[in-house]
Protein backbone atom coordinates (compact mmCIF):
# COMPACT_ATOMS: atom_id res chain seq x y z
CA UNK A 1 0.00 0.00 0.00
CA UNK A 2 3.48 2.27 -0.15
CA UNK A 3 4.63 3.06 -2.91
CA UNK A 4 8.00 5.23 -1.59
CA UNK A 5 9.53 5.47 1.48
CA UNK A 6 10.87 8.73 1.53
CA UNK A 7 12.67 8.82 5.01
CA UNK A 8 13.60 6.45 7.66
CA UNK A 9 14.51 7.22 11.12
CA UNK A 10 14.80 4.16 12.26
CA UNK A 11 12.88 3.54 15.90
CA UNK A 12 11.25 6.75 15.56
CA UNK A 13 9.62 7.41 12.63
CA UNK A 14 9.01 7.27 8.78
CA UNK A 15 7.60 8.75 5.97
CA UNK A 16 6.12 7.61 2.77
CA UNK A 17 4.30 8.31 -0.59
CA UNK A 18 1.02 6.19 -2.16
CA UNK A 19 0.29 7.26 -5.61
CA UNK A 20 -3.36 6.45 -6.35
CA UNK A 21 -4.40 5.29 -10.62
CA UNK A 22 -6.89 3.85 -11.66
CA UNK A 23 -5.48 0.39 -11.87
CA UNK A 24 -5.84 0.06 -8.33
CA UNK A 25 -7.98 -2.87 -7.43
CA UNK A 26 -10.41 -1.14 -5.35
CA UNK A 27 -10.90 1.78 -7.86
CA UNK A 28 -14.25 0.71 -10.05
CA UNK A 29 -16.18 2.73 -12.74
CA UNK A 30 -18.51 3.91 -10.27
CA UNK A 31 -15.92 4.29 -7.21
CA UNK A 32 -12.67 6.32 -7.82
CA UNK A 33 -11.77 6.83 -4.21
CA UNK A 34 -8.94 4.99 -2.10
CA UNK A 35 -11.05 3.57 0.73
CA UNK A 36 -10.10 5.09 3.80
CA UNK A 37 -9.36 2.05 5.93
CA UNK A 38 -6.95 0.97 3.33
CA UNK A 39 -4.60 4.34 4.35
CA UNK A 40 -4.84 2.82 7.91
CA UNK A 41 -3.31 -0.49 6.19
CA UNK A 42 -0.89 1.71 4.76
CA UNK A 43 0.00 3.81 8.09
CA UNK A 44 0.66 0.22 9.58
CA UNK A 45 3.04 -1.00 6.81
CA UNK A 46 4.73 2.44 7.08
CA UNK A 47 5.54 1.41 11.30
CA UNK A 48 6.78 -2.03 10.25
CA UNK A 49 9.61 0.25 8.32
CA UNK A 50 9.85 2.56 11.21
CA UNK A 51 10.76 -0.35 13.65
CA UNK A 52 12.79 -2.31 11.27
CA UNK A 53 14.27 -0.10 8.90
CA UNK A 54 14.64 -1.21 5.09
CA UNK A 55 15.30 -4.88 6.71
CA UNK A 56 11.89 -5.40 7.35
CA UNK A 57 9.97 -8.64 7.24
CA UNK A 58 6.19 -8.50 7.56
CA UNK A 59 4.25 -6.57 10.45
CA UNK A 60 0.32 -7.39 10.85
CA UNK A 61 -1.81 -4.51 12.07
CA UNK A 62 -3.38 -5.09 15.61
CA UNK A 63 -5.52 -2.67 16.60
CA UNK A 64 -6.14 0.79 16.27
CA UNK A 65 -7.82 3.78 18.11
CA UNK A 66 -8.80 7.02 17.58
CA UNK A 67 -9.16 6.96 13.78
CA UNK A 68 -10.74 10.12 12.09
CA UNK A 69 -11.34 9.71 8.91
CA UNK A 70 -11.70 13.81 7.49
CA UNK A 71 -11.56 13.60 3.49
CA UNK A 72 -11.01 10.98 0.86
CA UNK A 73 -8.30 10.55 -1.81
CA UNK A 74 -9.39 10.03 -5.53
CA UNK A 75 -7.53 8.38 -8.63
CA UNK A 76 -4.71 11.36 -9.09
CA UNK A 77 -3.84 12.07 -6.01
CA UNK A 78 -0.51 11.60 -4.03
CA UNK A 79 -0.79 10.96 -0.16
CA UNK A 80 1.85 12.17 1.72
CA UNK A 81 1.93 9.32 4.91
CA UNK A 82 3.34 10.00 8.23
CA UNK A 83 4.28 7.16 11.03
CA UNK A 84 5.47 7.98 14.64
CA UNK A 85 6.59 5.08 16.64
CA UNK A 86 5.17 6.42 20.49
CA UNK A 87 6.64 2.84 21.90
CA UNK A 88 7.91 -0.23 21.36
CA UNK A 89 8.16 -3.85 23.33
CA UNK A 90 9.14 -7.12 22.37
CA UNK A 91 7.58 -7.58 18.84
CA UNK A 92 4.92 -4.81 19.44
CA UNK A 93 4.90 -1.79 18.01
CA UNK A 94 2.52 1.43 19.15
CA UNK A 95 2.61 4.55 16.96
CA UNK A 96 0.45 7.49 15.53
CA UNK A 97 0.02 8.83 12.06
CA UNK A 98 -1.52 10.10 9.57
CA UNK A 99 -2.29 11.17 5.53
CA UNK A 100 -2.20 14.00 3.32
CA UNK A 101 -3.07 15.08 0.01
CA UNK A 102 -2.24 19.12 -0.76
CA UNK A 103 -1.29 19.60 2.79
CA UNK A 104 -4.43 18.74 3.93
CA UNK A 105 -5.04 15.90 6.39
CA UNK A 106 -7.33 13.16 5.10
CA UNK A 107 -7.26 10.64 8.04
CA UNK A 108 -5.23 10.21 10.93
CA UNK A 109 -4.75 7.49 13.78
CA UNK A 110 -3.61 8.42 17.47
CA UNK A 111 -2.70 4.89 17.68
CA UNK A 112 -1.93 2.32 15.62
CA UNK A 113 -0.94 -1.20 16.79
CA UNK A 114 1.69 -3.34 14.86
CA UNK A 115 2.84 -6.96 15.43
CA UNK A 116 6.55 -7.63 14.19
CA UNK A 117 6.72 -11.16 13.21
CA UNK A 118 10.61 -12.01 12.92
CA UNK A 119 12.09 -14.54 10.63
CA UNK A 120 13.83 -17.30 12.31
Amino acid sequence: MVDNILEIVEGKSVKGIKNISANEWYITDDHKVMPNVMLVEALAQLGAFAALGEECNIGFLTAIKGAEFIHEASVGDQIYLYYEIKRMKKDFVLGKGHAEVNGQIIVKVDEILIYQARSS
